[in-house]
């Protein structure tokens, strides 16, 4: 409990200090749009406090908050696709998902939890969809459905798995994920801010460049070498081989739900504004990040 407790006051003084550069910069280049960075923080700010709950008090809280987290996440996801009438049981059913999803975590079901959403929510949810609903719109409607629970409930339903997995290391662990998942965001906007030129995709995201990608693995690589002895049970190559695997899955979150926005909301540019402010753009990259760490570490490490 000490050593978690001294870690979250550090983190708090990191927090407040980026809080305070962050201030700062943006009075000194008023120019420069910096509200990506500053959405990032905010979601800083709601992990730490997420993660002293579950620290401090029960891991059960941080199981509760990150299913609200869920829900909101893929209620801002339901709001970008043009649905019809008849999907709105579609998305019903789905919502009745997310307490059942985080259930299996809570009773420890692994093999529930690992199954749900991409084998028997994918087979029964064309059900509600079918009865004396029609043809048209059907497969629109229930992929665009299951896209949105596998990203948005299943990715992010991996966070707080990590605590009923390992509950010594749990907290530890998500806290080096996010803490490596954020910091490989802000590194890759900020370096594609002022040093990037070839833009990923320049149509769907703009704030993605090559160079923010290097810089991003790089930094995120070394900071993860520096930090996994003290929020993990790690050894030296996998205290590596994690930040480069956070960064490149962090990379592909990122550019997914860009290029997924983009298509849904095409010729709707106000709301796609409104959005870059949301739930979604805030944990886009831990949707990928969440369930590829947790999986390579279950599979080499015997503590999970």
């Amino acid at each position: 409990m000490n050593s978690s407790l001294l870690t979250l006051v550090l983190i708090f003084a990191a927090l407040s200090a980026i809080q305070l550069i962050y201030y700062l910069i943006g009075r000194i280049q008023p120019n420069k749009d910096y509200t990506p960075i500053g959405s990032r923080i905010k979601t800083w700010w709601g992990m730490l406090f997420v993660f002293c709950l579950a620290t401090l008090f029960n891991p059960i809280v941080s199981l509760l908050s990150l299913m609200v987290l869920s829900f909101f996440a893929l209620k801002e996801y339901f709001s970008m696709i043009r649905s019809r009438k008849a999907d709105r049981r579609l998305f019903l059913w789905a919502y009745l998902s997310i307490p059942l999803q985080f259930y299996w975590i809570y009773i420890e079901w692994y093999g529930m939890f690992i199954v749900f959403i991409p084998v028997y929510v994918f087979l029964l949810l064309p059900l509600p969809r079918l009865i004396n609903k029609g043809t048209l719109g059907f497969l629109h409607g229930v992929s665009s459905t299951q896209w949105g629970l596998m990203l948005m409930v299943f990715g992010l339903s991996h966070l707080a798995y990590f605590q009923f997995a390992t509950p010594q290391y749990g907290a530890g662990l998500v806290l080096f994920l996010v803490v490596l998942t954020q910091l490989n965001d802000v590194v890759h906007y900020l370096a594609s801010l002022y040093v990037g030129k070839r833009k990923v995709v320049p149509t769907a995201n703009p704030h993605l460049t090559w160079e923010g990608f290097a810089c991003a693995f790089l930094v995120t690589t070394g900071v993860s070498y520096l930090i996994y002895p003290y929020l993990t049970p790690l050894n030296p190559t996998f205290g590596l081989v994690s930040g480069m695997l956070i960064s490149l899955s962090g990379f592909f979150g990122s550019l997914t739900v860009s290029v997924l926005k983009r298509d849904l909301l095409i010729g709707d540019d106000d709301k796609f504004v409104a959005l870059k402010k949301s739930y979604l753009s805030r944990v886009d990259s831990l949707t990928y990040t969440s369930p590829v760490f947790f999986h390579v570490i279950r599979y080499f490490f015997d503590f999970m």
